[in-house]
């Protein structure tokens, strides 16, 4: 019996392995197939929400399945690429009131440290730079899933989500109080490498 069980036990512990190593990599954003998105809202003046993404961005993530704290992330956002649906208040968001991209044409973050918080949830936490000022930001991160793609491949998909101040920013624009605060969510679908 004895035999048995510490059978299943070296058994359950290489798939155990196994299945983690199967997870494990370098995945880059699936730029290609456009399965990533970076939005973000805003309060108009507390009458209503300013809904708007950034078309280009490109990034990596390295997980690590045995030691999930181990794991790391890197984006790079084109900040000409805003996009609210305005063509006009498009442009006013790329002026020197807001994101002066003819100055600062790209935005960054890279995390410095992973958090767990439980089964697939996790703090990320790391240094977002926008408008040339760098300031550590965390984004609370949930992987949505996993597994082998019809094209041969293998990728994985994590959702995330931060607020950021406008000020903390450098951002001069001052739409009111009920607009300081920008909601960020971000959703990628990695490819492993």
């Amino acid at each position: 019996m004895k035999k048995l069980i510490l059978a299943s036990a070296v058994s359950m512990a290489v798939m155990t392995s196994a299945y983690a190593d199967e997870r494990s990599g370098t995945y880059a954003f699936d730029t290609q197939g456009a399965h990533q998105f970076i939005t973000f809202k805003i309060s108009h003046l507390g009458y209503s929400w300013l809904y708007g993404r950034f078309n280009d961005f490109d990034g990596q993530f390295v997980y690590d399945a045995e030691n999930p704290e181990n794991s790391s992330v890197s984006v790079t956002i084109d900040t000409a690429s805003i996009d609210s649906n305005h063509a006009e208040r498009d442009k006013h968001l790329r002026s020197d009131d807001f994101l002066s991209v003819s100055e600062f044409g790209e935005a960054t973050f890279q995390s410095k440290r992973v958090v767990m918080d439980g089964e697939g949830e996790a703090d990320i936490i790391g240094d977002l730079t926008l408008r040339g000022v760098t300031r550590e930001v965390t984004l609370e991160a949930e992987m949505l899933g996993h597994g082998a793609d019809p094209w041969g491949g293998y990728r994985m998909g994590f959702e995330a989500e931060t607020e950021i101040k406008l000020k903390d920013f450098g951002i001069p624009m001052d739409l009111g109080k009920a607009s300081e605060t920008v909601e960020i969510e971000i959703s990628v679908e990695g490819i492993r490498q």
